[in-house]
């Protein structure tokens, strides 16, 4: 169950058996099923995830009751609402599994008594943190001057085995169209091949 993770972590630093045994007990592994939320807006988020197995959105709902999706999480992935986690202030976003789902969990009280014993980790996190900076500021500069098949087309590319897990009008929340222009858009890309 954590060789993926370990991988992952060592991908940033090196770190000693015993550092990863040592970051190991700090970490719950946890199962959920389909459709379980994690997180609900109003809550504090109280930990940051590392995804063993399974698919997760993480959305927020707008004043027309609508579902807005802002991430998808599959294995290898790190999932958690930053803001909240960081600041341990409510939460306005909701986190949900799509698929059942493992996860390597760590608590915020968890996490910085970790730093403290293993100060290299430090790095680890600000780089996990500027990585997902950067697809946010790839993405809205994606949203802001891409056409919607565009969007569609770099999902995809970016993105090959999601839309074999996830439904077809989530796509279409994450990259901002209804589920009928991504119908359009991709009954024409089929006509068009």
């Amino acid at each position: 169950m954590f060789t993926g993770f370990d991988r992952n972590l060592t991908s940033y630093v090196d770190l000693s058996a015993g550092e990863l045994t040592l970051i190991h007990e700090h970490f719950q592994h946890k199962t959920y099923r389909k459709k379980t939320l994690l997180l609900s807006s109003g809550q504090v988020c109280d930990f940051e995830a590392y995804l063993v197995k399974g698919c997760l959105k993480r959305y927020y709902i707008d004043p027309n009751g609508e579902e807005i999706i802002l991430q998808f999480a599959v294995e290898d992935w790190w999932v958690s609402d930053m803001v909240s986690f960081t600041e341990q202030i409510p939460s306005h976003l909701y986190i949900e599994t799509i698929e059942e789902t493992e996860l390597l969990q760590i608590s915020h009280q968890s996490k910085e008594l970790l730093f403290q014993q293993i100060p290299k980790l430090e790095r680890v996190f600000r780089l996990l943190v500027q990585r997902a900076y950067a697809v946010l500021e790839n993405r809205f500069f994606t949203a802001i001057t891409a056409s919607a098949e565009e969007r569609y087309l770099n999902f995809i590319k970016k993105y090959p085995n999601l839309p074999q897990r996830v439904p077809q009008y989530q796509i279409a929340s994450y990259i901002g169209i209804t589920p009928e222009a991504l119908s359009r858009i991709r009954a024409s890309l089929l006509r068009n091949k």
